[in-house]
């Protein structure tokens, strides 16, 4: 992966908080494993039609929607030249999904390679020169999907959580912190197959079960408690 101009680009992107207000975007759709995903192309002020920009993919932090981190640091990249797409994983926002509200990281890894697919296929694209940008716990993704994989040219992350069994029993309790999340997990998914999800709120400053209680960005409703957020999690997330 050439993945050093990438990066040192996307530090040029975060030093500036200046949105363009002339960003050309459209909603786009395409499909992984029968699920239609949603998406918004952002491109840059000066794009023009028959041009071929370099492309990135953006995916966010976990429970997530493409209205919230993913579609600002889209629209960042494409103020600095490039066509990004973010897109609404399945289960999530306004894409397609059985299954609703559910944290995957297996999932959610080829969601971002059917991501670059489609970006290949676009006019607006170089299919040459497709990136990715995984924010927080989707900077595990994202590595993932990249790796052996012709569609991208280069990945950059942010704030990455990228875990181990170590730290996750660090943040998680240890191993019987973990074992009981794991149980939940099971007992979730018997639950989703008798019809009956278990779904907990996501974000909150007042619910104490939530699964960020007074978290800062999720709880915010000028950043991530928006309208289009699910605010959901799906209680069988915690074994995958």
């Amino acid at each position: 992966m050439k993945a050093a101009a990438f990066s040192t680009f996307c530090v040029a992107m975060m030093t500036s908080a200046a949105l363009a207000e002339d960003i050309q975007t459209r909603s786009v759709s395409f499909e992984n494993q029968g699920a239609a995903l949603a998406g918004t192309l952002y491109l840059p002020p000066d794009y023009r039609a028959g041009e071929k920009r370099p492309g990135v993919v953006v995916s966010g932090a976990w429970t997530s929607i493409k209205e919230q981190m993913a579609g600002r640091y889209a629209r960042e990249m494409a103020d600095r030249g490039f066509a990004a797409l973010a897109f609404d994983h399945r289960g999530w926002g306004q894409s397609g999904g059985e299954i609703r509200f559910k944290e995957d990281p297996a999932e959610k890894t080829g969601d971002i390679a059917a991501a670059a697919a489609f970006m290949a296929t676009l006019p607006e694209v170089d299919a040459t020169n497709i990136n990715g940008l995984g924010i927080c716990a989707s900077a595990g993704y994202m590595a993932a999907a990249a790796t052996d994989n012709g569609n991208f040219a280069a990945v950059a992350l942010v704030a990455p959580w990228l875990h181990n069994q170590q730290i996750v029993e660090q943040v998680y309790g240890g191993q019987e912190g973990v074992s009981k999340l794991i149980a939940t997990s099971r007992e979730a998914v018997i639950s989703e197959r008798r019809g009956e999800p278990r779904i907990i709120t996501a974000a909150s400053t007042t619910d104490k079960g939530s699964l960020m209680y007074q978290v800062p960005y999720y709880t915010e409703t000028d950043r991530g408690l928006i309208p289009e957020y699910d605010n959901r999690f799906n209680l069988a997330s915690w074994e995958p």
